[in-house]
């Protein structure tokens, strides 16, 4: 099985970002469950760094809500609800060893809510240079059908953040995180199972764009996250059958 992967910046700063990625993990695929407590001492000799990086480590840690802390009580694992689950490494961490279907389910429906609207504002916005943007990204996909699913999850990704950036709407562009991490675990889900060409649905998305239609736009987009969430739903199944002999 292919897993997620992405260069997070809580696996770089030696012994401390070394600390936050294990501990990180642990925390969000259940290893150590809400409420159990850290200590520092303990921490200090799994890992084999100083109390200076375990601080650290936990500082970055609490940042992302994972960790909590109270007088008399000490450090904690913080409840599930406190977690900055759009947190890029949380993301990472969350589907470093597994496909996580629930979460395919659910950027689903934040796709279906958040990306149709952003192609319609993008057919309203769109600069010169943003449909360049698109259409690089569109060719890119194109040469890519039949090659690598990693080269074709990057220009899918290409074309995403694109548009988001076309749309000229900062906080609709926060969500690229969120957008990214679930399509690029979507697209190793599908693509590694499915042969399943998008580029043409992208393009009836650019077309519109391009003659400033947002209606066209939005509805392009809405077919386009629903023929995505088909193909997933297809996927899974196919990842349910028995392999054959």
């Amino acid at each position: 099985m292919r897993t997620f992967h992405d260069s997070g910046m809580a696996d770089g700063g030696g012994a401390h970002g070394r600390v936050v990625g294990n501990l990180g993990s642990d925390i969000v695929n259940g290893v150590l469950a809400p409420d159990a407590d850290l200590d520092v001492a303990a921490l200090q000799e799994r890992f084999g760094v100083s109390r200076t990086a375990v601080r650290e480590a936990l500082r970055v840690l609490a940042a992302k809500g994972l960790v909590g802390a109270r007088p008399r009580r000490g450090t904690f694992v913080a409840p599930r609800e406190q977690w900055a689950l759009l947190d890029a490494d949380v993301l990472r961490w969350r589907f470093a060893a597994r496909v996580d279907e629930t979460f395919l389910d659910e950027l689903g429906e934040v796709r279906l809510t958040v990306e149709p609207a952003v192609a319609r504002m993008a057919a309203l916005r769109r600069t010169d240079r943003d449909l360049a943007a698109l259409e690089d990204a569109l060719a890119a996909m194109r040469a890519a059908g039949g090659g690598s699913a990693g080269d074709h999850v990057e220009a899918d990704l290409s074309f995403h953040h694109a548009l988001l950036r076309a749309a000229h709407n900062e906080l609709m562009a926060r969500m690229a995180t969120a957008i990214e991490a679930g399509l690029r675990l979507r697209d190793q889900f599908v693509h590694t199972r499915l042969e399943s060409d998008s580029a043409g649905k992208h393009a009836e998305v650019l077309l519109a764009v391009r003659r400033q239609r947002p209606r066209a736009a939005e509805a392009a987009m809405r077919a386009l996250v629903e023929s995505s969430i088909a193909d997933v739903e297809l996927a899974k199944k196919i990842h349910a059958e028995p392999p054959a002999h």
